[in-house]
């Protein structure tokens, strides 16, 4: 074989290895999310409840809560307890008068039937804030024409930090009624997201 020969193979060799590197699949979310077994689920903090039904956000809060309890890898816990996961979620809105700030989304406490269980707690004092201070809408209540989406909006944020919803989302899922039970689409797609993040975990660790 000529000298000429042996340099092209040699460097379709090197050229080979890159390649290779690039067609292996990055892991589409972080251990720290497969690890994950507590969330705390909030209403995102810039959303207006609309005047018509006042108790929208509410409500896609403890559907996303009881679909995360049926599903049973992620635990509930209440607002200002230590989470590994913090999920925002928020009722598409469209443009329409909405009311905002004032005591509508705080709660006192919860009593959440599930399959085979049924949580329960209380909500004491303030919780910590979770974005840093002056980031935060105008607090008290006030009637505002919010011009938002008109899909749900479920985005998913590490916890156990300082300030979580003021870093990027880690997973997003937006879609029309995706909040909207029986099926929370939200969840659903946020459980084909971790299901094939374990595969390619799984994938990664093969010889």
């Amino acid at each position: 074989m000529s000298t000429r020969s042996c340099l092209i193979l040699a460097l379709l060799a090197v050229l080979t290895v890159p390649l290779c590197a690039k067609d292996k699949k990055k892991q589409s979310l972080p251990d720290y999310v497969l690890n994950a077994r507590t969330v705390v689920v909030v209403i995102e903090p810039e959303a207006g409840e609309p005047i018509d039904n006042p108790t929208a956000n509410a409500t896609a809060r403890d559907n996303v809560e009881k679909a995360l309890m049926d599903w049973g890898r992620l635990h509930p816990v209440l607002e200002g307890q230590q989470a590994d996961l913090v999920i925002a979620v928020r009722k598409g809105s469209g443009m329409r008068p909405t009311i905002s700030g004032g005591p509508i989304d705080q709660r006192g406490g919860v009593a959440q039937p599930g399959d085979g269980s049924i949580r329960i707690g209380g909500q004491v004092g303030q919780p910590p804030p979770l974005s840093q201070p002056g980031s935060a809408p105008q607090s008290g209540p006030h009637i505002s024409k919010e011009v938002g989406s008109a899909d749900d909006s479920f985005a998913v944020y590490r916890g156990g930090v300082e300030y979580p919803l003021d870093a990027p989302s880690i997973w997003r899922y937006t879609a029309k009624d995706s909040l909207r039970p029986p099926k929370i689409a939200a969840v659903e797609e946020f459980r084909k997201a971790i299901d094939e993040a374990e595969k390619q975990q799984q994938s990664s660790k093969k010889p």
